[in-house]
């Protein structure tokens, strides 16, 4: 829990009660049900709920603002961030009911009001948001077709409505066939060695009505 204040000073006494009770509510629903390994609940805070706020170092999200998880696992990035923006509305999609079971039972566990899940696959969603966000679940090609429709045309931000997407390693590649994107650093934010080769990758898309 202390790595998260070291990053993010400014938390109020809810969010740090949010965010401390995260350990506790993983560790006893991973033992029913197992979403994260036995390591990464150890360094639950360091690889994933600070690794989920990476996107925080890189986009504030506005009060009102949509945003969807779209493969959210156990919650990554999506219980992070809400707690975090507690007036953006989260709407986190796994295709895995165990899945979703776990993170409506850490939803409800700490009482947070700002997400609503679903369990299914993204393309059945009709709903339009301002970000897409997610933790690696495809290749970007891919992962652009599934959502490239489910973004709203409404512009509330600095950074043009599109994907917030954590990625690691050399994404040359990956990105070539898209020439808008833009790569941010962990490292830059982080100090930590967990993010020495991880990102947060910003894909602008345009609003196909």
């Amino acid at each position: 829990m202390e790595i998260i204040k070291k990053y993010f000073p400014n938390l109020t006494e809810q969010q740090v009660e949010h965010f401390s009770k995260l350990q506790e509510l993983y560790k006893d629903w991973n033992l029913k049900i197992n979403v994260v390994s036995r390591k990464d609940i150890d360094e639950l805070y360091l690889r994933h709920v600070l690794h989920s706020l990476g996107i925080a170092k890189i986009m504030e999200f506005q009060p009102k603002a949509k945003v969807m998880d779209v493969g959210t696992g156990g919650g990554f990035p999506g219980i992070p961030l809400a707690i975090l923006f507690p007036e953006t509305q989260f709407h986190l999609v796994d295709s895995i009911g165990k899945k979703i079971k776990v993170v409506n039972e850490v939803v409800e566990g700490l009482g947070l009001e700002n997400v609503k899940t679903t369990h299914g696959r993204v393309e059945e969603v009709k709903d339009t948001y301002d970000f897409i966000v997610s933790r690696a679940v495809a290749q970007m090609e891919t992962f652009h077709r599934w959502i490239k429709d489910k973004v709203q045309k409404k512009q509330n931000h600095e950074l043009k409505n599109g994907i917030l997407y954590l990625k690691g390693g050399d994404l040359t590649e990956e990105l070539a066939n898209f020439p808008k994107a833009t790569i941010y650093d962990l490292p830059d934010f982080f100090e930590e060695d967990f993010f020495e080769t991880k990102k947060v990758v910003h894909v602008p898309i345009k609003f196909k009505g």
